[in-house]
């Protein structure tokens, strides 16, 4: 983290003082941050971002600033969840269902092309829905797969994505935040203190927090395959207990006839006993 620079705060008139407790000092007018609380920071995200990919939910990774959208991208593809690297779109989570609506509309242009539909229309209408078809695309593309709400949304520089912290927090979706010196750490869940403005720094970070997310996913699927192999085991072993039990029963059943023919014995009669 050092050598990525993600000890680097903003300049000294610019800090908040809510960030205090993770400025380690000051050198020619500018925060450096304490990487050893970083670091402790980082761990506690990792481990409760595990504990999610392993429950099988999801999170929304947010960096559309030019620094962060590349590394976003390929982390979050990396581990198979969604993203945001372009403009947020107002209301993404508080309006969530509009926006799935524009997701679908993707899915009823990539139909009309497929069938034939739009071989019908004129040129400057074809035009016009592959325009809308790109800017969907590219606004709205990499939350496709995104069918509800995520469970927790991890966001480069609290201060760009105020919009994203905001609806999260309304919705009382957990938030992880990188956070630099110049921002305010109330209203994130997870808090990493570090340089929000290296690409070295953010790199570093998600690559952390990433991995963590793979290690739950694995377990996620070492569970899955126990839980298949006993159920198959269960299935597999009920129908010879079934058969075992039927066996009993017809083995039983001409011990149970044999008793039931034999002659009671005759009580005495009063005289025989005088």
């Amino acid at each position: 983290m050092l050598e990525a620079g993600a000890h680097f705060g903003h300049l000294k008139r610019k800090w908040n003082p809510a960030m205090a407790p993770y400025i380690y000092m000051e050198r020619n007018g500018i925060h450096i941050i304490d990487l050893n609380k970083t670091a402790v920071k980082i761990d506690e995200a990792a481990e409760a971002l595990k504990n999610l990919a392993r429950s099988g939910r999801k999170v929304l990774f947010v960096g559309t600033k030019k620094q962060a959208q590349e590394v976003v991208a390929a982390h979050a593809q990396e581990v198979g969840m969604p993203y945001i690297t372009e403009r947020w779109a107002g209301g993404m989570l508080t309006n969530f269902p509009t926006i799935r609506k524009a997701v679908k509309k993707m899915s009823q242009i990539d139909k009309m092309a497929s069938d034939g539909t739009m071989d019908n229309m004129s040129k400057r209408e074809k035009l016009q829905i592959t325009r809308q078809r790109e800017k969907l695309e590219k606004n709205l593309g990499s939350i496709a797969d995104m069918t509800r709400l995520p469970s927790a949304v991890f966001v480069v520089d609290v201060i760009k994505e105020k919009i994203a912290v905001a609806e999260a927090n309304r919705l009382g979706i957990p938030v992880f935040g990188i956070v630099d010196t110049n921002s305010n750490p109330n209203n994130i869940d997870f808090v990493i203190p570090a340089n929000d403005d290296a690409t070295k720094a953010i790199d570093v970070i998600l690559t952390a927090v990433c991995d963590a997310i793979k290690e739950g996913l694995e377990e996620r699927k070492v569970e899955k395959a126990d839980e298949e192999a006993a159920e198959a085991q269960a299935n597999t072993e009920a129908p010879a207990a079934h058969k075992e039990r039927r066996q009993r029963i017809r083995k039983a059943a001409p011990k149970a006839e044999e008793k039931a023919e034999e002659p009671k014995a005759e009580e005495p009669k009063a005289e025989d006993a005088e």
